[in-house]
């Protein structure tokens, strides 16, 4: 019985020790992470709040809004903003069907050309964007430099590695083989499959790629610059009235709080939307 009892006790001797290591070790990791997320949020949101004080100044420094009041009658602000809107109202639609379909087929039909895909999706990235505006003026015909909706041509190429890896970890997320094959044997043919039941499934993924979108469209300046045409960005940069300090940076504030509302509301729908989803099968 001894050597039984004082196994016994050099167990609970140990186990004691451990548990108290490990909630050392727990806590001293998320108190890194408390700090990390700290200064994360330090980074991002310091510049937005000194640019956001700025633009509610007026000349003598007292709360106004005087910058954004004044921001839709700026000369040339509506037609940058229209345009902006055209444009990337065009490359959400053609990005959209273009790699929704090449996506969903690739994870379906060719699953080895994965590796493939990503690395060619990075290129966008790795490229200048200087250098891919250039080559495109260099080649291109008059009559297509002339055009607008050549940015979006190029935003099409630029946006297409967030676009891609937002699809892809959508559709990695569901079982779309057995999907497909349920639907296929059911009788839906490919464009019922897609519409009616992989869209509905990846709904979240293809959201967050048109918001990355509608956001690159909204902050690229350079491509602009070189094509002659006054988007937003390059309208912020050129736009030069006297005291118009508060006025770029207000624009700037509204294109970057905008953009996170919009982020906002397309999560709280894809939320809403699920939750529906969830009662519609608790009920059922």
């Amino acid at each position: 019985m001894a050597p039984l009892v004082e196994v016994a006790e050099a167990e609970n001797e140990v186990v004691p020790n451990f548990s108290t290591g490990s909630s050392k070790r727990r806590r001293r990791v998320r108190w890194w992470r408390g700090v990390v997320l700290v200064l994360t949020g330090a980074f991002f949101l310091i510049p937005i709040y000194a640019g956001i004080k700025f633009s509610l100044q007026n000349t003598e420094g007292h709360f106004s809004f005087q910058a954004y009041e004044k921001l839709p009658s700026a000369p040339g602000f509506t037609a940058a903003l229209t345009l902006s809107l055209k444009i990337a109202f065009v490359t959400m639609v053609v990005s959209t069907l273009l790699m929704v379909p090449t996506a969903i087929y690739v994870h379906v039909r060719l699953p080895r050309l994965r590796r493939v895909l990503d690395v060619v999706t990075v290129l966008p990235i790795v490229i200048p964007p200087i250098v891919l505006i250039t080559g495109v003026l260099g080649v291109f015909p008059l009559w297509a430099k002339s055009s607008p909706y050549l940015l979006s041509f190029m935003y099409v190429i630029l946006a297409m590695p967030f676009v891609y890896r937002s699809l892809d970890a959508g559709i990695g997320a569901i079982d779309l083989k057995t999907l497909t094959e349920a639907s296929r044997s059911l009788g839906g043919n490919w464009s019922k499959t897609m519409w009616r039941v992989i869209l509905p499934n990846i709904r979240p993924a293809l959201l967050s790629a048109t918001v990355l979108t509608l956001a690159l469209v909204f902050g690229e300046y350079t491509m602009a610059q070189l094509d002659l045409w006054q988007t937003i960005p390059v309208w912020i940069a050129q736009f030069q009235v006297s005291n118009d300090g508060p006025i770029q940076v207000a624009a700037s504030m509204m294109g970057l709080v905008g953009t996170w509302v919009l982020l906002m509301v397309v999560v709280s729908i894809d939320r809403s939307q699920s939750r529906r989803n969830r009662k519609k099968l608790g009920a059922s």
